[in-house]
């Protein structure tokens, strides 16, 4: 079995989410040595045992993507996009038709709703030109307005342009995009967590989300109605630490009250590109060949507010793809000179979790035990279900039949 197919098999996975996988990976040094570990790997809650698909299962999903032209990018691959690796939550394996190198390069995202009006869609377009002639990749995700002329906009003069989208590869959706679908493909760069054959559902939206919000420096937000999928997006983007920007709206109009709000919180007001380029951080002029595992923790932002990942903007304006790596846990830790048990360990876990969320480092600090002996712990207990982690570094009391990610 390939590394590749391997890293394939544990990811697609039930229960094993991103952050789950970089653990076992992490652990058990390989994704093979992780799969090999899973069936000794505790299933309570209700959960079953963990079974990866089988490898005949991930072999033909390989050839069928290599077969139109698709390939496969890792976490362990030195070409996966630096930028969304440095995301705590970086999917561990994504699938991409065109040109790849493109996910390596400066890009801004440009998102916003999906009934959009004639204004908003002029602007987006207007937007994604400009940033295009700046140099600078435009990511959006192939929905209907805004999305759609953000695409528009960057090929209109030739740029290069990222469309994250939900479904498989050969899924275009909604089916009205099939031909910017064909189009981007060819030049620019179609990206997705989902396998071949996959039509989207709500469920799968904001993992596609996540990779907009992970694959640039900034994002721009013109027009997003309240409790809107764009401002899943917002918020996913000021938990990597990257900026947010957003386009002013009339108060009249709801598809505007979203982005608004988000000026109000603290995001740039943006008009033209001379708002946007000022504020992007500085690319590293040469990254690293082989980044750790583990991106660096920027620390915890509340839901919803913008002005409270200020700090964390700033360390990634100086060091976006700044990363660390985690030791394995000790043998034979002790504490107070008393061995300690995984059962010990457990228990006083348990005992600082709540249904409210805590930074992992507090929990750490709580526990006084070291990082990797805890992290060990998490890992088992988030496959278990009893625990889920959230964006930022946070980690919670998994609700009754919560599902992990």
């Amino acid at each position: 079995m390939t590394s590749l197919a391997a890293c394939l098999r544990l990811a697609r996975t039930d229960s094993v989410g991103p952050r789950t996988w970089r653990r076992l990976v992490e652990r058990y040094q390989t994704p093979e040595a992780a799969l090999d570990a899973l069936p000794h790997l505790p299933a309570r809650n209700g959960r079953t045992q963990l079974i990866p698909p089988s490898p005949a299962h991930i072999e033909a999903e390989i050839d069928a993507t290599l077969k139109i032209g698709g390939q496969f990018l890792t976490l362990l691959d030195a070409t996966y996009p630096p930028l969304l690796r440095a995301c705590p939550d970086a999917p561990p394996v994504i699938s991409v038709l065109g040109d790849a190198s493109c996910l390596s390069k400066p890009g801004v995202g440009l998102v916003g709703a999906r009934n959009a009006s004639a204004h908003g869609v002029r602007l987006a377009e207007s937007l994604a030109t400009e940033l295009a002639e700046a140099g600078l990749v435009v990511i959006s995700g192939l929905a209907r307005g805004i999305d759609r002329a953000a695409h528009m906009g960057a090929l209109h003069r030739h740029g290069l342009t990222i469309a994250a989208i939900a479904g498989g590869l050969d899924c275009p959706y909604p089916r009205e995009n099939a031909a910017l679908h064909a189009e981007i493909a060819e030049k620019g760069v179609l990206v997705t967590e989902a396998p071949l054959g996959t039509t989207p559902t709500a469920r799968h939206f904001p993992r596609r989300n996540r990779l907009i919000a992970g694959l640039g420096l900034g994002c721009v937000v013109v027009e997003a109605a309240p409790h809107s999928g764009t401002l899943i997006t917002a918020r996913l983007v000021v938990d990597y630490g990257r900026e947010l920007f957003a386009v002013p709206g009339s108060p009249l109009d709801s598809r505007c009250r979203g982005s608004n709000n988000l000026l109000r919180q603290g995001a740039i007001l943006t008009e033209s590109v001379a708002d946007i380029l000022p504020n992007l951080p500085a690319i590293p002029a040469c990254p690293e060949k082989n980044p750790p595992l583990f991106p660096t923790q920027t620390g915890p932002v509340q839901e919803g507010s913008v002005k409270k990942a200020s700090t964390a903007q700033n360390q990634n304006k100086s060091a976006v793809q700044s990363a660390f790596s985690l030791p394995l846990p000790a043998p034979a830790e002790r504490s107070g000179g008393a061995p300690v048990s995984p059962e010990n360990v457990r228990e006083k876990v348990l005992d600082l979790l709540s249904f409210t969320p805590i930074p992992v480092d507090d929990l750490v600090r709580h526990c006084q035990f070291s990082a990797s002996t805890v992290l060990t712990v998490l890992t088992e207990l988030e496959l278990s279900g009893c625990v889920d982690s959230l964006p930022g570094g946070r980690i919670v009391l998994a609700a009754p039949h919560g599902k992990d990610g």
